[in-house]
């Protein structure tokens, strides 16, 4: 297959970055994306020149490192799917792939596709944890939850904070994100003595990474590589608005 590449190229978030232009001809319908990558940069290291800089770890769809933006679309055409997990028999002979990085001012661009969102880490320590003493691990059966809040939970839980939501959004809202990360804790009984702080701290600190707010158009649940349900933003509007109606700070 032969396809022509649009990559962005950005030396850092200090100087201006553009669209350049790479031929790839022999390329196997069955490689990911991320080994089509892998060959573009293989030939330009030949050529002498600098490869493009992405990120990848695992390349099984796990960690969410993998962020690209694929001919507009977050990790490309494939729903439910990370980039890596997008292999090239997706796209027809011929074709032209434009690749940029995540588009968010909490997110700027290290290099060429790179991006830094150490501000969902930020997010994360501001208040998705569970810091109370709770002892050892517990029976498996000795609290008693029901089979629904647990399947709920565990589908919040299976975010991997790739910030493909963000991407997705026209405002760039990290809503999705916060609300995987609240409603996981908030639907366990574990989750429960540090639920208003949660909610308060997390959307605070999501406002203050620069974030904007939830669009409401169900971009971020559609291009989740994990269909995170908008049910979730849902359960964060209530979480919060329910904190702020009680809390004791002044």
């Amino acid at each position: 297959m032969k396809f022509t590449l649009k990559v962005w190229r950005q030396k850092n978030n200090q100087t201006p970055g553009k669209l350049v232009e790479y031929k790839l001809d022999n390329i196997s319908p069955d490689m990911s994306f991320l080994e089509m990558f892998d060959v573009l940069n293989a030939e330009l290291t030949h050529r002498g020149e600098e490869p493009v800089a992405f990120d990848h770890d695992c390349r099984e769809g796990i960690c969410g490192q993998c962020s690209m933006y694929i001919n507009g679309r977050a990790h490309g055409p494939q729903t439910g799917a990370t980039t890596c997990q997008l292999h090239m028999r997706s796209f027809s002979d011929g074709d032209t792939i434009v690749v940029e990085p995540w588009r968010a001012r909490a997110f700027p661009v290290i290099k060429d596709l790179v991006t830094d969102r150490t501000s969902f880490d930020r997010i994360t320590q501001a208040g998705g944890f569970i810091s109370v003493n709770t002892g050892s691990a517990p029976d498996a059966n000795e609290i008693p939850i029901p089979r629904e809040l647990q399947e709920e939970a565990m589908d919040a839980a299976a975010c991997i904070a790739c910030g493909a939501c963000v991407a997705a959004c026209k405002n760039a809202s990290a809503m999705l994100f916060v609300a995987a990360k609240v409603s996981h804790f908030a639907l366990l009984p574990q989750g429960q003595p540090e639920r208003k702080m949660r909610a308060e701290k997390m959307v605070a600190q999501m406002d203050d990474e620069g974030f904007g707010a939830c669009s409401f158009t169900g971009a971020c649940s559609v291009e989740c590589p994990k269909s995170i349900s908008l049910d979730h933003i849902a359960r964060l509007n209530r979480e919060y608005l329910g904190a702020k109606l009680t809390s004791t700070n002044v």
